[in-house]
């Protein structure tokens, strides 16, 4: 048994906000850099190269790489053999929330209802999703989500007939319908199966795979390649004034599901596709 203050788990999880708003990890950086030499379009090209330059203003000034710093969805994966010792595990990683949107001067996004709306004026609550895993590590992956883009996002009740080929038509179709709303050049996280609240879940975690690799599963890495290409196909383009490169990554995520269902969520983010991963 290992045992872990939930002091340690708010410093690490403020620190996260604070670094993944103003510094996008190396692999989204990789894709959007390869987009600007696959651009054909002048304006397109153009617009990537804004966009890599303020990626480099944000990380040299500290300051946020987009102004809407997004809610805070936080993945922890716990060790069967970890023990939290300190405060309410939940009211800890709140507790880092709110200090790194504080400390990191971060705009605070937040309402304590839907329908009254009233912002809570600390960033909190995050959204926060638990897996008991084996061993004695607890891994934290923070990934601040904006919501020009999650606003576009979709879920898809499919039935089991419409198969593979219903599954890529029904994400082609809600980037087709999020259009320059979603601030291409996007990231597209899918997933495909479990139930109605299971496959948006596999859709955010796969927002946070590494961009450039790819499923295991043969065919779900040929779907992946597919789809991908079918969307840059669309000619939405950079900023939606058209062009070759609407998306920059596309990531499957697959789980079991019923005899009678075929359920598909699409999680789309815009090129800021902040994550980052510790393990404590």
């Amino acid at each position: 048994m290992r045992t872990i203050h939930t002091d340690e788990i708010t410093k690490c999880i403020k620190e996260m906000c604070m670094q993944v708003n103003v510094d996008l990890s190396p692999d989204v950086k990789d894709a959007l850099l390869a987009g600007k030499e696959k651009e054909e379009s002048t304006i397109g090209k153009q617009i990537l190269e804004q966009l890599e330059k303020n990626l480099e203003i944000a990380k040299k000034s500290q300051i946020p790489i987009c102004q809407d710093t997004g809610m805070t969805v936080v993945f922890l994966r716990i060790g069967q053999e970890v023990h939290i010792d300190g405060d309410f595990l939940e009211d800890a990683v709140n507790e880092g929330i709110r200090q790194g949107y504080a400390e990191g001067y971060l705009r605070k996004s937040v309402v304590s209802d839907p329908i009254l709306r009233e912002n809570t004026k600390d960033n909190t609550p995050g959204v926060i999703h638990y897996e008991i895993v084996p061993g004695d590590r607890l891994e934290i992956t923070v990934a601040p989500k904006g919501f020009g883009s999650e606003n576009m996002s979709r879920v898809f009740m499919l039935k089991p007939a419409d198969g593979i080929e219903g599954v890529k038509q029904a994400v082609i179709r809600a980037v087709k319908d999020a259009g320059p709303n979603a601030c291409p050049p996007m990231v597209i996280g899918v997933g495909i199966g479990g139930t109605f609240e299971k496959c948006a879940l596999l859709a955010k975690k796969a927002l946070t795979r590494e961009l450039g690799s790819h499923s295991e599963i043969p065919y779900v890495k040929d779907f992946e390649i597919e789809v991908l290409e079918a969307i840059n196909n669309l000619g939405i383009g950079p900023g939606g004034l058209g062009g070759r490169v609407t998306a920059i990554g596309l990531n499957v995520e697959t789980y079991p599901t019923h005899i009678a269902g075929l359920p598909v969520a699409v999680n789309i983010c815009c090129h800021v596709n902040r994550h980052i991963t510790r393990v404590l």
